[in-house]
């Protein structure tokens, strides 16, 4: 990825993007230039809307295909687990098993695993959710191929269009040109967002494209023994363009120059209309400082969310579930509570679902709006939260509305989140962000001391703490160590180390 000093002078003359245009209202920026990450982020005026980070130097599984053998079977939980060809064996539920697999497909009867899959027995699966944690990958043997416009499912007689495109007419004007394009028979098909306005021959270029990938899956299913790898998932940057570019998009700005050229060239196979909206950015200055993204990035961290009129929401995650708190703060806009609570919630509502898109909060979501009494008011903020859980890429079930202003939602996980993707939890607080205080350690240590004085009668007892616990027991503990060590004919000495946590105590 290293460019030479001239070949830069030249790129700085011939490429350098021009300074930032009011006029641009939508840009995709990719920031690779640090090999250990890749960072793509859609940002729309200055207002950061998508955000994915991948690190190149965690292995990812998510949409990649395997030819994989059963290791185990769990009739307790109707599951197998396959092995792979990785370290850790996937986890595929019966649910996920085509009937095709069935060792008793004629009578029917597919009510347990074991009547279905053996120990053993060979399997073509595909990974739809990453290890999160300590789970382990989910898979499936309904295979899906993701293209630019049309996603190609081989395990399913289905055509269809995507859920996101609502207007029943161009619907129906999308199944009849998939009719149009004559696909071969016994397989799935789903038209994209994407494939919105685009022509017969933009549509039936990607058909080709799927089913020509299609035939070397098969090729490769044939010829490699298990476990093995039969098709992997292009890198975020490539995959990124195909899934979330979309003609109101002005400029993809890329800081590497060779992941430009691959950009380019990409758009230049499958959209070619687009291929001079790509832009590489030769710096000095970071890509996202330059489009004043990293602040919003660093702000996606925060549990406390600020919301334009003074109001707020709080976020706070745990292992399967988020809870969200909406506060009116500051915010009385309104003459009364009533309108002050509905304002308020309706910006809440917003910037709730950006907020669980930015750091793809996963599992179940409670959120707790402010109460409201007319069911008007709780109607229009459920409806305006749905409207903006729209742009969400992953899938999203959302219940109605109680009486007391409650919001359950689940939101498909297939990675961790941003917060665990790029944080390690606390050593100190071990994730809760507290700990201890001072007095708690030093009673704590006391209370160690005199079970040491009890247990070991023959030994001198020296304990080790944080310096604000030893000043504590040395000033406003002093008298108590001292009774101790007169009641046991001890001797008790308090040591302090700049290495301890400050609730961490030691003997020795």
């Amino acid at each position: 990825m290293r460019v030479s000093l001239r070949f830069c002078t030249l790129l700085h003359a011939a490429s350098r993007p021009r300074e930032v245009e009011h006029t641009v209202a939508k840009r995709m920026l990719i920031n690779v230039a640090e090999q250990e990450e890749a960072r793509l982020a859609v940002v729309d005026g200055d207002l950061l809307s998508e955000l994915y980070v991948e690190r190149t130097t965690e292995e990812k599984y998510l949409g990649n295909i395997y030819k994989g053998r059963i290791a185990n079977l769990e009739p307790s939980i109707q599951a197998a687990f396959v092995d792979f060809g990785r370290d850790i064996n996937g986890f595929l539920h019966i649910s996920d098993v085509m009937p095709a697999y069935g060792k008793r497909e004629a009578s029917g009867d597919r009510s347990r695993i074991e009547d279905v899959l053996s120990k053993g027995q060979e399997v073509v699966v595909q990974i739809t959710k990453d290890q999160i944690g300590t789970k382990v990958p989910t898979l499936t043997t309904y295979l899906s191929l993701p293209g630019r416009y049309l996603v190609l499912m081989p395990s399913i007689n289905k055509c269809g269009v995507s859920k996101k495109i609502t207007s029943e007419d161009e619907r129906q004007k999308l199944r009849a040109l998939l009719r149009d394009l004559n696909p071969p028979a016994g397989m799935g098909y789903i038209i994209r967002t994407a494939g919105l306005d685009r022509s017969k021959d933009e549509l039936a270029r990607d058909l080709a494209y799927l089913l020509n990938l299609w035939k070397a899956i098969l090729n490769r299913v044939k010829n490699h023994e298990s476990p093995a790898t039969i098709y992997k998932e292009t890198d975020l940057v490539i995959r990124s363009i195909r899934d979330l570019f979309t003609g109101d998009i002005d400029e993809i700005v890329v800081d590497n120059y060779d992941v430009y050229t691959r950009a380019k060239e990409f758009l230049s196979n499958v959209m070619p209309r687009y291929e001079e909206c790509v832009k590489f950015y030769p710096g000095p200055t970071p890509l996202f400082h330059r489009y004043h993204v990293e602040r919003q990035i660093a702000g996606l961290q925060a549990k406390r969310v600020p919301l334009r009129l003074g109001g707020s929401i709080i976020i706070e995650q745990t292992e399967a579930l988020v809870a969200i708190d909406v506060n009116s703060g500051k915010f009385k806009g309104e003459k009364n509570l009533e309108e002050t609570a509905y304002r308020t919630n309706l910006q809440a509502a917003e910037e709730i679902a950006r907020q669980v898109r930015l750091r793809d909060l996963g599992g179940l979501i409670v959120i707790d709006f402010i109460d409201m009494r007319e069911s008007k008011h709780r109607t229009s903020v459920e409806r305006t939260l749905r409207a903006h859980l729209r742009q969400d890429r992953a899938r999203v079930r959302v219940a109605r509305m109680s009486r007391f202003s409650l919001v359950e939602m689940t939101r498909q996980r297939q990675r961790e989140s941003l917060k665990r993707t790029t944080y390690d939890s606390c050593a100190h607080c071990a994730g809760t962000g507290y700990i201890k205080s001072v007095e708690s350690v030093a009673l704590e240590s006391l209370r160690e001391i005199r079970l040491r004085l009890v247990e070991h009668p023959e030994e001198k007892v020296s304990v080790v703490v944080s310096p604000n616990v030893a000043e504590f027991l040395r000033t406003r503990k002093q008298e108590t160590l001292d009774g101790m060590s007169q009641r046991f004919a001890r001797e008790i000495e308090v040591l302090a180390s700049k290495d301890l946590r400050a609730d961490e105590v030691r003997f020795v």
